[in-house]
This record gives C-alpha cells, structure tokens and sequence, in this order.
C-alpha cells in the first residue's frame, strides 16, 4: 500500500517513480478515465483491482491513476508507468487505444490491456464486454413500463460502443412496441454530473419517461426519481440512488478477467488476445429487477436466459437504419465486425448523430 501511494503522487507530480529490485511484486498499473468514486464505469474497473490485490496478495503491487482525460494526459501517464517498472498496465477507456498503442511501441517489454479498443500488438491485447446485450434487455423492460412509448439517452461520445447501445436498447423496446422511439442527448463527457443531469432534464421535457444512459455518474438516474418517472443505472447497481426509480442496471463484472490476465502475466502464459464477452460468461450482468410488475421481470429473465444460450441475439435482422437502408436482412445476424464499427441509427432513434 505504501508502495502504491508513493508512486501514484509520484505520478500525480509528474515525477519517476521510485525503481524497486527486479525480485519485487510484479507492478501492475491501472489508468481511470473517472474518479474510482463515480459509483459506475470507473468504480467496477477498481473493483477489479481489488480482486486482484485479494486473489494474488504480495505477489502484485498495484498503482492506479484515476481521472485522467483521454489524450495527451493519458500518454504521459501511461508512458510514466512504463518507465517506473509496471510490467502489466491496463488502459480503461476508449480514447486511451492511440496513447496505449503509441506508449507500447516504446516498451515492448511491457504488457499493456486496452478496454474497449480495436487496436493490438504483440505486447497489447483488447477486452471488452457485450454490453448492448443488457441494453435489449433493459429496453424491453422500458418498453413494457413506459407510458409515453418514448425513452431518453443520456449519451457519452458517438463511438460505435455507445451508438450500438443506442440502437440496441430502442430494439429491445420495439420487441414490445413497435412504435417506441428514442431520444438522445450527447453531453461529451464520460462523467460530468452536472452535464448529465441538465441531459435527462432535456430529455424528461420532450416526454421521455424512461431514462437510461451511456455515462458514468448517477445524476440521470437521480434526475429520474426526482421527476418521478423510470431509469435504468449504468455500469454499477445504482438502486440506491434511486430506489423507486432504478428498474435495472447493466454491471459490468471485470473482476474475474483481471484476475485472470494477471495470473496469466504471473505464470507467463499471457499473449494479447481479443475478448468479447457478453452476458453468457459473466463479464455483463444484469442487476435485480425491482420496480415493476412480476410478469415484467419474470420476461426480462427468460430474455436474459435465452440470450446467454444463444437463442436471442439482440441485432437479428430486419434492421433499417433511419435514412431507410436495410442494415441487416431479416433472420441474419451481424458479424462482429459490423457491430464493432456500428456508425448508423437505426429507425426510431430521435437526436443528432455527430460525425
């Protein structure tokens, strides 16, 4: 711990961080786009690390550096933490892929673990999670509890992660009511409570009653219950910022991979590979149904189940986008590599799509 302390205000002042002998713990780094208190996508990365620390002990010594903005900031960071001994540094946000991949050119040595990216190396492997699998479930428990037919999305940045979301929750709607639609507001951050909030306030007066979000803080959901009306939490269980509000959240379990890359690191079997997993392996789960009727819930399980065996997949064609093109045929299902670059809105989406 003290170790842990002492290099991470090392980082914070931009200074090297103290070198120790070469039969020390290996040092393993983790970069946060947000404050580890965000209660969301920051706070389950942390939980990781506290399962690592847990599960190997004093054979790890773990650094973490938390709100750093995606850009120049991050490859410093990064680039600091390589040179002061960390042999495996995970990199948790999306706008961290070039400052990773930049930084690991210059230690090839070092093993590097970027979240959400497309990019790899022989020394940098990809993780991320199936999350619009929870999204389609979640959209179709608002499909059935809203009365206006219309939900609000609280939107991070459009990258194909969150404009997948999108549309794959206004699916999982319209499985219920075809005639759901969907508004987005992007606010640009992955975490600004303030921006969030005056988001779901925006959405509320154009008559969404149902709000879910692709940001990290709990304001939408708390935003929500104050107007009285439904919200789905991100990331994390959120209930308690919304105890009559929240209706699920999709949680994002990082847990059992950390654990696992970095005995894979401990025992040297580890290689950069690509993981994508959804709801069947664990790595998205989907937080108690509460706040609705028993027959909602009792679907949104059979839902949940059908999708972990691979009876449901959320994008099953037809799907059209909003300009009228058919993005995928009726009874097929989109390679990953569509979903991965995912660009389109599909119809019943309401919002500007930046380019």
């Amino acid at each position: 711990m003290i170790r842990r302390l002492l290099a991470a205000a090392a980082l914070s002042l931009g200074l090297a961080a103290p070198v120790f002998a070469a039969d020390d713990p290996l040092k393993i780094g983790f970069v946060y786009v947000g404050p580890i208190g965000d209660h969301g996508w920051t706070y389950q990365h942390h939980e990781g690390l506290k399962a690592v620390e847990e599960a190997y002990g004093d054979a790890v010594e773990t650094t973490y550096i938390e709100s750093v903005s995606e850009g120049p900031d991050a490859e410093r960071v990064i680039r600091q933490l390589a040179a002061s001994g960390h042999g495996l540094i995970f990199t948790t946000s999306f706008g961290f892929m070039d400052p990773t991949i930049k930084v690991a050119k210059q230690f090839p040595d070092v093993k590097f673990e970027h979240a959400t990216g497309y990019k790899r190396a022989d020394n940098v492997a990809t993780y991320s999670a199936r999350f619009y699998e929870g999204r389609y479930i979640a959209g179709a428990i608002a499909g059935r509890m809203s009365k206006t037919g219309k939900a609000g999305y609280v939107a991070s940045f459009p990258i194909p992660e969150v404009i997948r979301g999108v549309n794959a929750f206004l699916l999982g709607m319209q499985s219920v009511n075809p005639d759901a639609t969907i508004a987005v507001q992007w606010v640009n951050s992955w975490y600004d409570p303030g921006k969030e909030a005056d988001a779901a306030k925006a959405l509320i007066a154009q008559g969404a009653d149902i709000i879910t979000q692709h940001t990290d803080s709990p304001a939408p959901l708390q935003t929500a219950a104050n107007a009285g009306i439904m919200a789905i939490g991100q990331a994390s269980d959120m209930h308690e910022f919304g105890k009559d509000a929240q209706l699920t959240s999709i949680i994002d379990n990082w847990a059992p991979y950390y654990v696992e890359r970095v005995g894979m690191a401990l025992d040297g079997s580890w290689k950069s590979t690509d993981t994508w997993d959804g709801i069947q392996p664990g790595m998205a789960q989907m937080s108690p149904y509460i706040n609705m009727p028993y027959e909602v819930a009792r679907d949104a399980k059979l839902m949940e189940d059908k999708i972990r065996v691979g009876l449901l997949h959320p994008f099953t064609g037809p799907i059209t986008d909003r300009d009228g093109k058919e993005r995928v045929a009726k009874g097929e299902i989109p390679d990953d590599g569509m979903l991965a670059t995912m660009d389109f809105f599909i119809e019943g989406v309401e919002g500007e799509l930046p380019k």
